[in-house]
């Protein structure tokens, strides 16, 4: 094998390099100076993890219980995300014309309105009245009351929050659907006609076809897209705190109300999604590459 050439940094890169830390400088000390803002990074780890000395253990604080919330939200939404759009995708290319027709009209409207009235529409019309319909919220109170819930809170976090967070997965799941919907119909009918007609001359019902030839076809080819919009999704989630979702967003909102540390709250945020977001997109790399071994 060729070692790969070892790319030299030009002038212009250190120009850029330099450019970028001195706008940073500048940011820094016009913060410092003429806002007369007074710096506390040394409070934000305790924010993060939390000792007990009563207890003597740590526990999670803000900003850690809002990532992990993050987290959750972001996996839950993404699997019903994924069931609701490729069921869209499949029907967007369905013979009948009436399927096809409701399909692209729910893609169409959630692609091209503003999310944020997507999240309220969708939290005021359809998720309340779930959770209202199915007693969620009284379900959710007897099992916080419990003793041992130990492997609830490992899934849902505070129980007495669950309706909260499952109002948040279902609404991000509905907006993310119409994206996840686009990515696999374009994968299904990126698959030669001709095989599709080859199918159909052996016999095959519309459902063996879709099934046996199409799918698995499709499925590979779209996951490289899927992998992205799933990493925006996680970047997505920050829009339902404003439905008072506890996820690391609201929570950061919490703890620049009650400490007044903005900027240390904010960066340390953007970092945490940086982290999550840049390594998945690590994983996703490397899942790719390794398949295409």
């Amino acid at each position: 094998m060729r070692h790969k050439k070892r790319q030299r940094l030009q002038w212009l890169d250190y120009l850029i390099l330099a450019v970028i830390i001195t706008f940073a400088a500048v940011i820094w000390f016009r913060i410092s100076g003429a806002l007369n803002y007074n710096w506390q990074w040394d409070r934000i780890p305790n924010y993060i993890l939390r000792w007990d000395a009563d207890e003597g253990r740590w526990f999670t604080n803000l900003l850690l219980q809002g990532l992990i919330n993050t987290i959750r939200i972001a996996v839950y939404s993404g699997i019903l995300a994924l069931v609701l759009g490729v069921s869209l995708g499949i029907a967007r290319t369905a013979n009948n014309l009436a399927i096809r027709m409701l399909a692209r009209t729910y893609l169409e409207l959630l692609r091209n309105i503003p999310p944020v009235v997507v999240v309220f529409i969708f939290f005021f019309f359809l998720s309340e009245q779930l959770i209202a319909a199915l007693n969620m919220e009284r379900w959710a109170r007897g099992i916080a009351r419990q003793d041992n819930i130990a492997l609830w809170e490992f899934f849902f976090g505070d129980m007495r929050r669950f309706p909260s967070l499952i109002s948040g997965v279902i609404v991000l799941a509905l907006f993310e659907s119409a994206f996840v919907g686009e990515i696999v119909r374009a994968g299904i009918q990126s698959i030669p006609r001709g095989q599709r007609e080859a199918a159909r001359s052996i016999g095959m019902t519309w459902t063996d076809e879709m099934r046996f030839i199409v799918l698995p076809q499709a499925m590979r080819k779209v996951l490289p897209p899927l992998s992205n919009q799933f990493i925006s999704l996680v970047k997505d989630s920050s829009i339902i705190s404003l439905i008072s979702v506890q996820e690391l967003t609201y929570k950061t909102l919490e703890l620049v109300a009650s400490t007044r540390m903005i900027f240390e709250a904010w960066i340390t945020t953007a970092l945490m999604y940086f982290v999550l977001c840049y390594g998945l997109s690590l994983l996703f790399r490397r899942l790719e590459t390794g398949k295409g071994r």
